[in-house]
């Protein structure tokens, strides 16, 4: 009878859950994008570079605001989940500072080409955004990534060192060289994974790991491309690709390369973060903690300790979303910054 009881009133306790996480994926229904986002608006005009990488003719979309007299472009690099668009806040605050801003789609991504038969890496996303500079006359960047795009990010700064003014970090992931603890998978496993993606999938993950369970019509906004996709009609293309970016970031290491970057770096850390792609996959043995952000600034700053930490106190994987206030001063002062001799201490924390 006991164990009856405590059935009955954990099934009372889950199906609420459960009939909330219904309603909220059933408010877009409707919701539906092909591959290019086609009709989903961007926040600035988007242009379009052709380019022909691998034997393949490619479409790159970007968004390019130009700078004021002498002020310098800041390059923005999107996570894996996003697009450009959700850089709106930031690249809006930094143009009414005067500085160019750069907001490419990588191939793979937002409104760019999805070819599903591409060898994605860093390299090849670095060297695409490269080409897209060179024919916008960008011969000096700061570079910024967050997330997926910080990998991309760091990558782009070791190839391009004379172009990479300064590097940005924002709650990057490939903080940890992930192979190192856990076991491989195939592309295929990720593939059939994402298939079974549902709307509820999307929301709940990104409650829990972005917002700490917190949700609004800001944060929502950023998740409704992916709910679109996962409804529209290209999504088994959509998902191969997902899948080949998965392997991507599990196969090729960053962190191996800060020890090389020699340009001014800023890793800003929102503490409360957990992400760690493939957290799942934890070889047998393995006790270390994935994803513990309030931890890996001091693991980074062991690898090179030019790198100024900057610690952003209960804000999670999105700064720049959760608590814009917060994110831009340290922000600013990471893209003006100079030289890493001048800072006046190596880590610093934001309360």
């Amino acid at each position: 009878m006991k164990a009856w009881y405590i059935g009955l009133f954990s099934l009372l306790f889950i199906m609420p859950a459960q009939a909330q996480k219904q309603d909220d994926a059933s408010t877009y229904d409707q919701l539906k994008y092909d591959a290019q986002l086609t009709g989903m608006p961007y926040p600035f005009e988007v242009s379009e570079f052709s380019l022909s990488s691998q034997g393949s003719d490619l479409t790159m979309a970007y968004m390019y605001l130009p700078p004021e007299d002498d002020f310098p472009v800041v390059t923005l690099f999107h996570g894996k989940n996003f697009n450009g668009a959700y850089w709106e806040t930031t690249a809006s605050w930094l143009h009414d500072q005067g500085y160019g801003v750069l907001i490419p789609d990588q191939i793979g991504f937002g409104k760019s080409s999805k070819p599903t038969d591409y060898q994605y890496s860093f390299a090849a996303l670095a060297n695409n955004t490269k080409a897209l500079m060179d024919k916008l006359n960008i011969n000096k960047t700061v570079v910024v990534g967050h997330s997926m795009g910080g990998m991309l990010a760091s990558r782009f700064s070791l190839m391009f060192k004379k172009t990479a003014q300064r590097l940005v970090l924002v709650n990057p992931i490939g903080l940890e060289n992930y192979l190192v603890y856990e076991e491989y998978r195939d592309v295929n496993n990720f593939y059939r994974s994402e298939l079974k993606k549902m709307p509820e999938d999307i929301l709940s993950y990104q409650k829990k790991n972005y917002y700490d369970g917190r949700w609004n019509k800001r944060f929502a906004k950023h998740a409704e491309f992916l709910i679109g996709w996962v409804q529209g009609p290209d999504w088994p293309i959509l998902a191969k690709v997902s899948a080949l970016t998965y392997d991507m970031i599990l196969t090729q290491p960053v962190i191996e390369d800060f020890k090389y970057l020699d340009m001014p770096v800023t890793l800003i850390i929102g503490t409360r973060d957990r992400t760690a792609p493939g957290r799942d996959l934890k070889k047998p043995g393995v006790s270390r903690e994935l994803g513990r952000y309030d931890k890996l600034g001091e693991e980074v700053k062991e690898r090179n300790p030019d790198i100024t930490v900057v610690e952003l106190k209960d804000l999670g994987h999105l700064p720049h979303i959760e608590d814009f206030d917060r994110f831009k001063s340290p922000f600013l002062e990471a893209v003006v910054r100079k030289t890493q001799a001048n800072d006046p201490a190596e880590s610093s924390s934001d309360k």
